[in-house]
């Protein structure tokens, strides 16, 4: 069995020799090199063509966050962020550096008892993501605006980009559900930046990300959009359509619809996650049916899948993100193998759909 290759990028050398220590321990890993910038990092990695980066965010000369848009944009590597900050620029940077393509994220070793496990966690993640095609992103040559909006629909579509689903509805959807994982962060973003400023829907997600890294992914991302970003709260009121905004599951709590309302559960994890897509999309279904449209977007397991279905079954609009453009098709995949999806698009071809359906929301015809 062929080692996984790995490059090791932290600035810190008690860190970086921890990091390598770990990683070398394991017969299935080889560190083949490491870097204490992100400039030499871009210089190895094009030499060596490593399996997997691990990656700092704050370094000298190039950061974190430059080489990854330069990596996975003429080196396309799965990256791995290994950070120790809660800062909230520094963890704005780690959301640039995950949706610029980088896969995952992991805390630095603390250097105490919290770092039981972290060492295991460490090289089942290397493990993990060295087995990810990871897709090349433009980001890093042309800039935001070079982001190509114009992907084909997947053949198993049965519409163009941009039209309605095919097939009469019961009703137009109120509200859009949206449900990520590894690589989510930019196919978020990707679709919700294509989406009008007069979009009409209100938005509820879940991404995937843990505790220490979740705390100011609504800040940020409210900063790339052109709608109001928060964290739900337990017993609000589902927002009407008309009062367009984007609210999350918080870290480690599940967000479910009920009469009306959002509800912060406790309930076990799906799929090992909480919160959990399918836990949202199977409440959406029951309490709104055919008035709910939602989308599953890049992604490592099957979360998701069983939840899209039943909304799909229940009247609603499904789409599901396709593999040209997803970093992990996994998510994606198991709904289409169910027959979850109605339709298969990139992210900004459900920006598309969906501002299509708005439009003919709003004009008040029949559906």
């Amino acid at each position: 069995m062929n080692r996984v290759r790995v490059l090791v990028v932290e600035d810190s050398v008690t860190v970086r020799k921890r990091i390598v220590e770990v990683l070398s321990a394991d017969a299935q890993v080889e560190v083949v090199a490491e870097a204490e910038d992100g400039k030499t990092a871009i210089e190895l990695c094009m030499r060596l063509r490593p399996d997997v980066l691990t990656l700092d965010m704050m370094m000298p000369v190039m950061s974190g966050l430059a080489a990854t848009e330069y990596i996975m944009a003429y080196c396309p590597t799965p990256i791995v962020i290994v950070s120790s900050s809660t800062n909230r620029g520094e963890l704005f940077r780690t959301y640039e550096a995950l949706a610029a393509g980088a896969v995952d994220v992991l805390e630095k070793p603390a250097g105490d008892d919290s770092d039981v496990n972290w060492e295991a966690r460490l090289i089942a993640t290397v493990k993990l993501v060295s087995r990810i095609r990871v897709i090349t992103h433009l980001r890093g040559r042309l800039g935001e605006s070079g982001r190509d909006q114009g992907r084909p629909v997947h053949p198993g579509c049965d519409a163009a980009a941009g039209s309605a689903p095919a097939g009469r509805r019961a009703a137009w959807p109120e509200v859009v559900a949206i449900g990520a994982s590894t690589g989510g962060p930019g196919a978020i973003v990707e679709l919700v930046r294509a989406l009008p400023r007069g979009f009409s829907f209100p938005i509820l997600l879940v991404l995937h990300l843990g505790r220490l890294f979740a705390g100011a992914f609504a800040d940020w991302l409210g900063s790339q959009c052109a709608f109001p970003v928060a964290y739900a709260r337990d017993g609000d009121a589902l927002p009407a359509r008309g009062a367009p905004r984007v609210l999350l599951a918080p870290p480690d709590r599940h967000l479910v619809v009920r009469s009306g309302r959002l509800r912060l559960i406790d309930e076990p994890e799906r799929h090992s996650c909480r919160p959990s897509v399918d836990v949202l999309f199977e409440s959406i279904a029951r309490e709104l049916g055919p008035r709910a449209a939602a989308c599953l977007l890049t992604g490592m397991g099957r979360d998701g899948a069983e939840g899209l279905l039943a909304i799909r079954q229940a009247g609603g609009c499904t789409f599901a993100q396709d593999e040209e453009s997803s970093v992990v098709f996994g998510m994606p995949r198991e709904a289409i193998a169910l027959g979850a999806a109605e339709r298969v698009l990139s992210p900004a071809q459900m920006a598309r759909a969906l501002s299509q359906l708005d439009r003919m929301a709003a004009s008040g015809d029949a559906p």
